[in-house]
């Protein structure tokens, strides 16, 4: 039992308030990575015995969300490549109904409109699950078809 002395001098609820010991704190050698629930919060062991704490700018993507990216990215690129080469073509069948000056920003957007629907998603969706990202990725596809290069295409009338 506590003398009043000790008493006087403590809170209720100090003793949970001591630091915690760090090596308390969940870690694992270099070679070996968490997976699943709280795995952001496991730490790494150095060479010398110490642990460090978990920080997640280590974390880079998985070779699934890597191999998406590329796919995405290249059909992103045909369809700029594919605003482009439609916009050229439909420019003098363009000027009978409007002007250059009207013409011209529209055609801009349309060639930019895959690069900036990217960035946008890439911008917008960080944090969030992989799968948000990859159906806001998937529907940039889906509405920035290119077509009057579809229906027209290089040689077309």
């Amino acid at each position: 039992m506590t003398s009043d002395s000790d008493d006087a001098l403590s809170w209720d609820g100090d003793e949970a308030s001591t630091p915690k010991d760090p090596a308390a704190d969940p870690a694992l050698p270099r070679g070996w990575n968490a997976v699943g629930k709280g795995s952001g919060d496991v730490g790494r062991v150095a060479d010398d015995g110490t642990v460090t704490p978990a920080d997640d700018t280590d974390r880079g993507l998985s070779n699934a969300m890597l191999l998406v990216l590329g796919v995405v990215g290249g059909v992103y690129l045909l369809y700029t490549i594919g605003w482009v080469v439609a916009g050229l073509r439909l420019r003098p069948l363009a000027s009978f109904l409007v002007d250059d000056f009207m013409f011209l920003p529209w055609f801009v957007l349309a060639i930019a409109a895959p690069a900036l629907w990217f960035l946008a998603s890439w911008v917008l969706t960080r944090g969030k699950a992989a799968w948000i990202r990859i159906s806001v990725l998937i529907a940039g596809v889906v509405l920035l078809v290119p077509w009057p290069f579809v229906t027209v295409g290089v040689i077309g009338a």
